[in-house]
C-alpha cells in the first residue's frame, strides 16, 4: 500500500510485542507520535474496517440521508425511493464538488456546483447543456458506492471495496447486544457531547479498554458498578466489559431506581464502544475520530426511550461529562505528552488471567489487531 512505513519501521513497532499478553509489551510509541504511522492508520485501519454512522431512526424514511467523513473521505448514507440503504463517496462526477451537506431528506441528490442531479439509487438523471456533447449518456454515470450496514440498530459504513460484511466479521456481538439491549433499534437520540482531545486515537482506545486505572483515577465509577463483578472478554473484532451495577450509594449518579441493573459495555474494532449504563434502557454510543498524530475527536450520542433525558439520564450525562471525561481526557494527553519524550518507548501489559476489568488484556487485543492490519497493508 502507498506511502506506509518500511518493514524495518513495522518491526520496530512491534518489538516486544508477543501473542500471550502475560509476557507482552504495548505498542511502541513511535505508533502513537509519528505522522507517518497516523497516516498508516487512516490507510490501513480507518479505510478498511466498519465505521459507526447514526441510530437507524435518521434513515428509516425514503430521501433521508446523513454525511460523514471516514479516514479524510465524503461519504452519504441514503435510505433510496425502494427504501434501499445505499452510501456512496460524496462526490460529484463532473467535476468533484461535494453533493449532500449535513443531514436531512430529498427526493434527488443535485449538485451545488452544476446541477448535475443524481437519483437517490446513484445514477445520473441530468446534466444541464450536455445535450451536444458526444458520447455523453447521463444514465451511464454513477456514484460511487461505498459498503454500507444496518447492524443492532445503527448505521455502520466501510470505504474497503473487498470488505466482508459487519455481521459476518463480527461473530457474536449481535446476539450479545440484542441479549442485554433487545430495543436498541427503537431507541431515540437524546443528547450529544462533542470532544476535542489533544492525544492520538489509539491511546484514547487503550484507555477505554482497561479499568486498571479505574480505582486510581475513577473512584465514582468504581462506586456505580461492582467491580468484583467487572469482567473482560476479548473476541475476534470487539471486546465485551461487563459488571453489575453497584449496590450501594455512590458519588457519580443515583441508580437506585434503575430498570437496568448491568454495566454491558462492548468495544467494536476500532473506533466503536457502545456502553449500556445502569438506569433505563439506553444505549451510549462513543465514536473515537482520528484527526491528527496527536488529536482525536470523539462523540458522545446517548439513545434514550424517550429524547427528553429522565432526571437520571441528566445526572448519568453531568458525571459523564463533568466528571468521569474530565478525568479520562487528563489521562490520555498526559500520555501523549509522556510518548513524546525519549523516556518512554513502550510499556508491560499487566495481564490478569482471570478476565478482570483491572486487566489490560483488550488493550492488548487491540495492539495485536493493529499491527495485523498494518501487516496486511504492508503485503
Amino acid at each position: 500500500m502507498s506511502n506506509m512505513p518500511s518493514r524495518d519501521e513495522f518491526a520496530r513497532i512491534k518489538t516486544g510485542y508477543s501473542p500471550n499478553s502475560g509476557h507482552s509489551m504495548s505498542l511502541h510509541a513511535d505508533a502513537y507520535v509519528s505522522s507517518d504511522w497516523y497516516k498508516a492508520d487512516l490507510q490501513a485501519i480507518i479505510a478498511r474496517t466498519w465505521q459507526w454512522v447514526c441510530h437507524v431512526e435518521k434513515l428509516r424514511k425514503p430521501g433521508s440521508y446523513v454525511t460523514v467523513n471516514i479516514a479524510g473521505m465524503p461519504v452519504a448514507v441514503v435510505r433510496d425511493r425502494d427504501n434501499t440503504l445505499r452510501a456512496f463517496y460524496n462526490v460529484c462526477k463532473h467535476r468533484a464538488h461535494e453533493l449532500l451537506q449535513g443531514e436531512g431528506r430529498t427526493t434527488r441528490i443535485m449538485c451545488p456546483y452544476h446541477a448535475w442531479v443524481y437519483k437517490l439509487s446513484g445514477e445520473l438523471m441530468m446534466a444541464p447543456e450536455t445535450e451536444h456533447l458526444d458520447d455523453f449518456v447521463p444514465s451511464d454515470i454513477c456514484l460511487d458506492q461505498v459498503h454500507v450496514e444496518e447492524f443492532c440498530g445503527f448505521i455502520y459504513v466501510n470505504l474497503d471495496p473487498e470488505a466482508r460484511p459487519l455481521r459476518e466479521v463480527s461473530g457474536n456481538l449481535e446476539t450479545e447486544i440484542k441479549h442485554w439491549a433487545p430495543d436498541i433499534d427503537q431507541l431515540t437520540f437524546g443528547h450529544r457531547l462533542t470532544y476535542d482531545i489533544k492525544s492520538n486515537w489509539k491511546n484514547v482506545v487503550d484507555n477505554f479498554l482497561e479499568c486498571y486505572h479505574c480505582p486510581t483515577a475513577h473512584k465514582d465509577f468504581c462506586d456505580l458498578v461492582d467491580m468484583d463483578t467487572y469482567k473482560v472478554t476479548t473476541h475476534g473484532i470487539y471486546s465485551s466489559h461487563m459488571a453489575d451495577a453497584g449496590g450501594s450509594s455512590n458519588s457519580a449518579y443515583d441508580v437506585s431506581n434503575a430498570t437496568v441493573r448491568t454495566h454491558a459495555v462492548w468495544w467494536l474494532w476500532p473506533t466503536t464502544c457502545l456502553m449500556r449504563y445502569p438506569g433505563r434502557s439506553s444505549m451510549i454510543v462513543l465514536n473515537i475520530i482520528p484527526a491528527g498524530p496527536d488529536r482525536t475527536f470523539e462523540t458522545y450520542d446517548f439513545f434514550l426511550e424517550t429524547p427528553e433525558p429522565d432526571p437520571m439520564e441528566l445526572d448519568a450525562i453531568r458525571y459523564l461529562d463533568e466528571v468521569l471525561q474530565v478525568e479520562d481526557i487528563s489521562l490520555v494527553e498526559s500520555v501523549q505528552r509522556g510518548m513524546n519524550t525519549p523516556a518512554f518507548s513502550q510499556g508491560r501489559i499487566v495481564n490478569d488471567p482471570t478476565g478482570s476489568g483491572k486487566s489490560e488484556h483488550a488493550v492488548h487485543h487491540f495492539h495485536g489487531l493493529v499491527l495485523d492490519a498494518y501487516e496486511r497493508a504492508l503485503n
